[in-house]
């Protein structure tokens, strides 16, 4: 009798665990505040994702979740403080493409390793970047742009916001794959690019869409093509550089991680959560003023987009010999 009566009992214990809607771990979470790491100065694309997802996710998850800008390093500053936070959810961060995929191909020391150190928890957008040249450089397309520096490879340079930025890197690969030379000009910021390819002082440059297209529109660059796979929406009517390149796709993107080994039903909870965000009508409206696409992926997705980007930028700073000590 007692021997059933057990069995009743586990039995019991299954079809209770089986109607549970998540783990104790999930339900229980947070129970405190978040601590949100940016790994870059307020004011750019990182810092705003980060400030709406931390407001969406207070407001859904019952607890604040607090925006900590630690930039330095391009990112790994911040990120790094992320790797090394317990692994509880109770601290998580931003990252993109030069502190997750760059970085570690181009720092000689790094103080995290970006596919270990991380459990992914969403990617939330992908940014195009755009290619223009300043108004007196004659080009009106790629081939002609490429026509133009093969024929007179010591004349042309281009400027970017510093050795291995997405916008340094996109120049790169460009050269690799039409086998083109061009001089490396880095400054300190976008508007310093802007100021130096309007003026002539640089010949061309990529930066984000958002941020060209102004100058564009009033005639002091000239916009040869974006470096998305297909055409962005912001400019339809401007063709992607793939067009004329197969296989180009540089964009700036932007992910949500926590630390490794943070327990998998929270890491779920963050990503389903964040998928959601990102698709909020609100939240899209903004993302498509910059000229952003909401992605909002599964972990294990965001990991193998991840990886990969890893090994592509690899193969473009080594072929660049850019390298920070």
């Amino acid at each position: 009798m007692k021997r059933f009566f057990a069995i009743g009992l586990a039995a019991t214990a299954v079809a209770l665990a089986a109607l549970s809607p998540a783990p104790v771990e999930a339900q229980a979470y947070p129970d405190k505040p978040v601590r949100l790491i940016i790994p870059f100065a307020a004011g750019g694309t990182t810092d705003l994702m980060g400030r709406i997802l931390a407001q969406k996710l207070s407001d859904t998850m019952g607890q604040r979740f607090v925006v900590e800008n630690r930039a330095g390093a391009g990112g790994n500053v911040g990120s790094a403080m992320v790797a090394k936070a317990p692994a509880d959810g109770y601290t998580l961060g931003m990252g993109t493409v030069s502190s997750h995929a760059i970085n570690p191909n181009l720092y000689a020391v790094m103080p995290y390793d970006n596919l270990k150190d991380f459990a992914p928890i969403s990617l939330m957008i992908t940014q195009p970047n755009a290619l223009v040249v300043n108004s007196k450089v004659p080009a009106t397309n790629l081939t002609e742009l490429v026509a133009a520096l093969k024929a007179k490879p010591d004349t042309y340079s281009y400027a970017s916001s510093g050795i291995g930025t997405s916008i340094h890197m996109a120049a790169e690969l460009l050269k690799m794959m039409t086998g083109t030379q061009m001089a490396h000009v880095p400054y300190k910021s976008s508007a310093e690019v802007m100021t130096a390819t309007i003026s002539g002082e640089t010949q061309l440059a990529f930066d984000n869409l958002s941020s060209v297209v102004q100058h564009v529109e009033e005639g002091r660059l000239r916009l040869i093509g974006v470096t998305s796979k297909e055409r962005s929406f912001l400019k339809p009517d401007v063709p992607a550089i793939a067009e004329s390149l197969p296989g180009f796709e540089a964009t700036s993107w932007t992910g949500f991680f926590a630390p490794a080994g943070t327990p998998r039903d929270i890491v779920v909870r963050l990503s389903q959560e964040t998928q959601k965000i990102v698709r909020l009508p609100d939240v899209a409206e903004r993302l498509r003023s910059l000229g952003a696409t909401p992605v909002g992926n599964t972990p294990e997705e965001f990991a193998a987009f991840m990886a990969a980007e890893t090994k592509k930028w690899a193969d473009v700073v080594k072929a660049s010999g850019a390298k920070v000590e």
